[in-house]
């Protein structure tokens, strides 16, 4: 790279471009800058003054590294490389003076703070202020904000770094907070007082450098050196956010965003933050059977047993994989049914995804292409609501000059598109255009799940190949179920989709369905965590682990396996996935050839080689499905309720209270 700089820092000779600022160089050559405002990912504020380092031989005055760029400093006055000091005297003076004004009006709440423990306040202070106040003078204090039942406010605590507003602007393209006032008037506030709306606002908490803005579910629950620590797959949406699980005892406390550049970066929707208390609730704990109409306690042998010679006594056995489901639950099902002559079926939504074609069910698209895109069409999908991280980085890409269309319901995305209609029609127009003149301009097309479960599901996704095709395009198919890539891979389908896997079907063995409507007539086995749709119709429940609970691999929306660990135990008698299904197939004399978790992946890698890459996206193989006859159907979007899509979300009493404030938002917005 030809605008490459070689620059000294602390005596370190490090070679970078001249884009860089000096906060950016300085963690190139391993040297910590303190800071407060600084956020790679923020725009620049400039306005804490914490990183200020001394760039020899400019002003005789401290610089804001995060504002100064390497391609602005002055060579030496024989052209050395220019030199930075950041542990000069002058340096360790200013700081001190920084700190010592942040904490003019800063109160000593570290001993009830949620925030103590792992504050960047407390931890610059001790680095590098001073360890004493000259302020003598009454504090100043703020009034706390009401930001809604997720963001707890302290607003005395706050530093004005601006992290929040910037965040609620830039990332998650809302505009209830900003900085009103001046001099010591001045105060981050939310306009007219108003909460905010957004399934992104959790990332303020991460963001905030001090207290004043806490998670209000977690708060004075527990410490931050009391916690066990587990890094983890969310599986609320399809992204497979990279998470840390957070556990006190058997509880889960907190669920916290881990970096991952080519995933989630380092943010996660509320749903993910905050569904933890759904774990806790109405958890399924021992087995069940039913009789006489009604369901009663079981012991294990008994339950399995009464399952064994259910599935031995039928004449059509069906399984079906829930939205949950880890990658080795799926192929174990698959194994046990198909091994008595059954059909198992993943796509339990209706989705025309096609039979082992990767390029058809996953795309072609990698998450981070969407960064480099010129130019973004949408189909049948409401990002915002399907998976609000992928939104945010669809709207950085707007954000940077990408052109965004949607063919689909009008709706909300935080950035401006230009809408092509909302029915087949506008998806056939798109077809028979002409694209000559934009077949070079990187460009991704993303299509929902809402678009491909209709009934000409398998038309409208040869109909957007076709577009790929004409506009040189990669395509990216949204996914709203963790499961689903999974099980599609390792062939958990039926030709004829879902109903042809349950028609005739006189027992129907439920991985974690829920989402699923099931008749009279067949014997239901249920295999789950929560007491929700999938156990109130079941005949027999066996009491499965959730998604913190076991050791899984989970296949995201763009193709990547990832492993999931578990951070705590299933409450009770229940038992991880895969055993359930190990311990199943003895009784019902097929017994499964593997003891271990390990034993199994092994022969799952053996059946579907790509799952042993993880972490990495699989290249896939293009092959465009037969064109057929679209419909004339509006297209409708796959998620009604961003807050109730699975028996988690639905066990959770907080994600209730935000799809019932959610409703009455649409209700008032209808009534204006």
């Amino acid at each position: 790279m030809s605008d490459l700089k070689k620059i000294i820092i602390d005596g370190r000779e490090v070679e970078v471009p001249g884009a860089m600022t000096l906060i950016q160089a300085c963690e190139v050559a391993g040297i910590e800058v303190p800071r407060f405002c600084y956020h790679e990912r923020l725009s620049i504020a400039g306005n804490c003054r914490m990183c200020l380092v001394e760039v020899v031989g400019g002003p005789p005055k401290p610089a804001a590294s995060c504002a100064m760029q390497v391609r602005d400093l002055r060579p030496g006055p024989e052209g050395q490389p220019p030199v930075v000091k950041t542990n000069s005297p002058m340096v360790k003076k200013a700081r001190e003076g920084v700190m010592e004004f942040l904490l003019i009006n800063h109160p000593l709440d570290c001993p009830i703070c949620d925030q103590g423990g792992e504050c960047d306040l407390q931890d610059q202070a001790m680095a590098y202020g001073l360890a004493d106040t000259r302020y003598r003078e009454p504090k100043r204090a703020s009034e706390d904000l009401n930001l809604g039942p997720l963001v707890a406010t302290t607003m005395t605590r706050c530093i004005s770094c601006t992290r929040c507003v910037r965040f609620t602007t830039e990332v998650a393209g809302i505009t209830q907070m900003g900085q009103t006032g001046r001099g010591e008037d001045s105060e981050i506030t939310s306009y007219l007082n108003e909460t905010l709306v957004s399934n992104l606002q959790g990332n303020i908490i991460d963001l905030c450098p001090v207290g004043a803005l806490t998670s209000k579910p977690y708060a004075f629950t527990a410490r931050p050196w009391e916690l066990t620590k587990t890094e983890t797959i969310d599986v609320m949406d399809a992204l497979g956010s990279n998470i840390r699980v957070d556990t006190k005892g058997r509880e889960v406390k907190r669920i916290l965003p881990r970096n991952h550049d080519g995933v989630n970066e380092e943010w996660i929707s509320d749903k993910t933050r905050f569904v933890w208390d759904g774990l806790r609730r109405q958890r399924l704990d021992t087995p069940y059977i039913r009789e006489n109409g009604k369901l009663r306690k079981a012991s294990w042998g008994e339950a399995l047993a009464a399952a064994a010679s259910a599935i031995k006594g039928a004449k059509k056995v069906a399984g079906l994989v829930g939205d949950l489901a880890p990658v080795e639950a799926a192929f174990a099902l698959k194994q046990l049914v198909e091994g008595q002559g059954g059909a198992v079926e993943c796509r339990t939504d209706g989705a025309r995804l096609p039979i082992g074609n990767r390029s058809g069910y996953v795309g072609t698209a990698a998450i981070a292409d969407i960064d480099t895109a010129k130019y973004i069409l949408i189909i049948g999908s409401n990002p915002r609501d399907e998976a609000p991280v992928l939104n945010a980085r669809i709207r950085k890409a707007w954000s940077k000059g990408a052109n965004v269309a949607l063919v689909g319901a009008g709706v909300d995305l935080t950035y401006d598109y230009v809408h092509m209609g909302t029915d087949r029609a506008a998806l056939q127009a798109l077809v028979d255009r002409d694209y000559d003149a934009v077949k070079d301009v990187p460009s991704v097309i993303i299509v929902g799940q809402g678009a491909l479960n209709e009934a000409d599901g398998a038309a409208v996704l040869a109909a957007v190949q076709a577009v790929v095709e004409k506009t040189n395009s990669k395509l990216m198919v949204l996914h709203t179920a963790a499961a689903r890539v999974g099980a599609m891979d390792v062939g958990a389908v039926t030709e004829g989709g879902l109903a042809a896997a349950i028609n005739g079907a006189d027992v129907i063995y439920s991985l974690g369905a829920d989402e699923v409507e099931i008749g009279a007539g067949a014997t239901v086995i249920y295999q789950g965590s929560h007491g929700d749709r999938g156990a109130h119709r079941a005949d027999i429940i066996l009491p499965a682990a959730a998604y913190t609970e076991e050791n899984g691999l989970f296949v995201n929306t763009e193709g990547r396996p990832q492993l999931a660990f578990r951070a705590g135990f299933a409450p009770g008698e229940a038992k991880e996935n895969w055993a359930i299904l190990r311990a199943l197939s003895a009784e019902v004399g097929a017994t499964q050839p593997w003891d271990s978790l390990a034993a199994l992946r092994r022969a799952l890698v053996d059946a579907v080689p790509h799952l042993a890459e993880i972490d990495e996206v699989p290249e896939n193989a293009w092959k465009a499905e037969a064109a057929d006859k679209l419909g004339s159907a509006t297209f409708r979007n796959a998620v009604r309720d961003f807050y109730l899509t699975n028996p988690i979300a639905r066990s959770s009493s907080l994600m209730a209270e935000l799809s019932a404030m959610a409703a009455a938002r649409t209700k008032a917005m209808a009534a204006e």
